[in-house]
C-alpha cells in the first residue's frame, strides 16, 4: 500500500517508516524539516517531503495519491500544545477526504474513564476524537508506557532505577500500568494499514504484563543486575514536584517529565483486547515486561539506537538559520574564533570533532561545563543528560548534549545549535580542512545573538572564561586527535 508519515523525525515515526518499507509498503515521509533525514538507513527507499500539519496546502500535497495517512504529530512541550494539535487534526482528517484515502491511523495514550484527565492527556484524547468523527475511517491505537532503547517513558525509568538505590516516592508509584514494548506497538502500526473493511474505532494497546510504577522499577533492577531498590512511598509529592526530581535525574526535562508522570497519575490499564479481532498478536506472543527491558538495554549497549526521545526539537529552542553577519543580525552578532594548526591528518582530526560531546565530553574545564549543565536542568532546561545517540557517529537534527546538530557536511564542518536556557541564541561550530603539508587546520567559531540587555549582559560576564573554555577547547581537541600542534 501507498502510506503517508507524518511525524517521520520522531521516535516512532522514524521507527515505523523501515518496518513499513519491510512490509513492502510504499512511503512517502513527511518532515518539516527534511534534513534531519538526510542520513538515516532508509533515505533512498522512502520519499521525503516537507510538510507542517497545520498547513491545509501542504499537508493536501503530502497526502495525493496515498492510500494510508499515519499521524504521528504531538505538539508535547508547547504551551499552546493543545490548540495546535487540534487544529492539525482537523486539517489532517479534512484533507485525507480530499485526498481520497481509506484510512488514517494515529496513536494517543490509554485514557482513564470517569476521571479528571490531564492538560496533556486530554488534549490526546480529542485528537483521536476529531480523526474517528471525519469522513475517513480512522484507527486509533492508545498505548501507555512504551519500553524501548531511547524512549523517553524508558529513558525515565532506567535513570531513576540506576541512579537511585533508594528513593522517596509519590503515590502515583502504585497506581497499575500495563506497558507495551515498542517492538509491538510497531507490530499494530504498521497491521492497521491493511485492516479489512472501514473500520472506525480506537483500540486500548498493551503488553502482558500489568505492574505499578514501583514494580517496575523493581523488575527493572532485577533484568539490570543491580540490587533491589529501597523506596519508601510519600503522600505528598505531586506530579509537579515529581517532574522536578525527574528534570534532575534523568536526560528528561522537566517540560517533557511534567506529561510523562501526569499520564500515570491514573491508571492506564486496558480495557479490552479487542484490537486482536482486528490484528493477531505477534509471532510468539506479546514481548514481556523483562523482555521489553533486556532488548532496550541490548540496543543501549550496542549504541544501537535508532531513535530517541530528543530526536524531536526541544520547545523554545531556536529554529533559524545560523545569522550570516551581524547586519542580519541586527548589529550584534558576538563571536570567538580560534584556529589551531596540527600535523594529524584531517581524516584523524574529524574523527575527534564527530565524537565530541556525551561521554568523551568537550575536552575543557569539564567543572565549569558539569556546573552549567546543572544550572540549565535547575531553570528546567535540557543540560548535559542527553547525551549521545552513537558514539561516534551524528546526524542532522539530532540532540547532542544540550545542542542540537544543525548542520554536518562530513568531513569538514559541524555546526551545533544551543537549546540550553539563555537570553539569546547560541551557535557552535567545528571545521577541519587540509592544510597542503598532510595536516590540518582546525578552526572552531562561537557565536551568540543576545536578547535585549540581558543577552549583552551575559556574554560579556563570561568574556573572561573563553579563554580557558574555547581556548582550552580548541587546544584539547586538537591534541586528542594525538599529533601536535604546529
Amino acid at each position: 500500500m501507498r502510506c503517508v508519515v507524518f511525524g517521520a523525525t520522531g521516535y516512532l515515526g522514524g521507527r515505523l517508516v523501515p518496518a513499513l518499507l519491510a512490509e513492502g509498503h510504499e512511503v512517502r515521509a513527511v518532515a518539516r524539516t527534511p534534513a534531519k533525514l538526510a542520513e538515516v538507513p532508509w533515505r533512498e527507499q522512502a520519499e521525503i517531503v516537507r510538510a507542517d500539519a497545520t498547513d491545509p496546502d501542504a499537508v493536501a500535497a503530502a497526502m495525493a495519491g496515498q492510500e494510508v495517512v499515519y499521524y504521528l504529530v504531538h505538539s508535547l512541550t508547547r504551551k499552546d500544545f493543545a490548540a495546535l494539535d487540534r487544529r492539525a487534526a482537523r486539517v489532517v482528517a479534512e484533507c485525507a477526504a480530499t485526498a481520497g484515502v481509506s484510512r488514517v491511523v494515529y496513536l494517543g495514550g490509554i485514557t482513564p474513564e470517569h476521571v479528571e484527565l490531564s492538560e496533556h492527556l486530554a488534549s490526546r484524547a480529542e485528537v483521536g476524537r476529531i480523526l474517528l468523527d471525519g469522513p475517513v475511517p480512522a484507527v486509533v491505537l492508545r498505548a501507555a508506557v512504551i519500553l524501548g532503547a531511547g524512549s523517553a517513558s524508558f529513558e525515565m525509568l532506567r535513570h531513576l532505577t540506576e541512579r537511585l538505590p533508594a528513593m522517596v516516592t509519590p503515590r502515583w508509584v502504585h497506581n497499575r500500568i500495563q506497558p507495551i514494548a515498542v517492538g509491538d506497538v510497531l507490530h499494530y502500526l504498521t497491521r492497521a494499514a491493511t485492516i479489512a473493511g472501514p473500520v472506525n474505532r480506537a483500540f486500548d494497546i498493551g503488553g502482558p504484563d500489568v505492574l505499578t510504577y514501583l514494580r517496575m522499577m523493581r523488575r527493572y533492577a532485577a533484568v539490570a543486575g543491580l540490587r533491589r531498590r529501597l523506596v519508601i512511598p510519600v503522600p505528598v509529592l505531586s506530579p509537579w514536584l515529581s517532574a522536578q526530581w525527574v528534570n534532575l535525574v534523568t536526560p528528561v526535562p522537566r517540560a517533557i517529565a511534567v506529561p510523562l508522570i501526569e499520564s500515570l497519575v491514573n491508571e492506564v490499564v486496558c480495557r479490552d483486547h479487542a484490537i486482536a479481532e482486528y490484528i493477531p498478536d505477534p509471532e510468539g506472543g506479546l514481548t514481556t515486561f523483562e523482555r521489553a527491558v533486556e532488548l532496550a538495554l541490548a540496543r543501549v549497549g550496542r549504541a544501537d539506537v535508532p531513535t530517541r526521545w530528543s530526536d524531536a526539537s526541544t520547545p523554545g529552542a531556536p529554529a533559524d538559520p545560523l545569522p550570516t553577519d551581524p547586519e542580519w543580525a541586527g548589529g550584534t552578532l558576538y563571536e570567538d574564533v580560534r584556529e589551531r594548526h596540527t600535523s594529524a591528518s584531517p581524516q584523524d582530526l574529524w574523527q575527534v570533532v564527530e565524537s565530541i560531546g556525551g561521554e568523551h565530553g568537550w575536552y575543557s574545564f569539564p567543572p565549569a561545563w558539569s556546573v552549567r549543565g546543572w544550572i540549565d536542568r535547575l531553570v528546567g532546561g535540557v543540560g548535559l543528560r542527553r547525551g549521545r545517540r552513537h558514539p561516534h557517529r551524528l546526524r542532522v537534527g539530532e540532540a547532542l548534549d544540550w545542542w542540537r546538530v544543525e548542520r554536518l557536511e562530513r568531513p569538514r564542518m559541524l555546526r551545533l545549535r544551543a537549546e540550553m536556557r539563555l537570553p539569546g541564541r547560541a551557535w557552535l561550530e567545528l571545521s577541519v580542512r587540509p592544510d597542503g603539508d598532510g595536516g590540518a587546520v582546525y578552526r572552531q567559531r562561537a557565536l551568540f545573538l543576545p536578547h535585549g540587555s540581558p543577552g549583552h549582559l551575559y556574554w560579556l560576564a563570561l568574556r573572561p572564561l573563553h579563554g580557558v573554555v574555547f581556548g582550552g577547547m580548541a587546544r584539547n581537541l586538537v591534541g586528542a586527535a594525538g599529533h601536535t600542534d604546529r
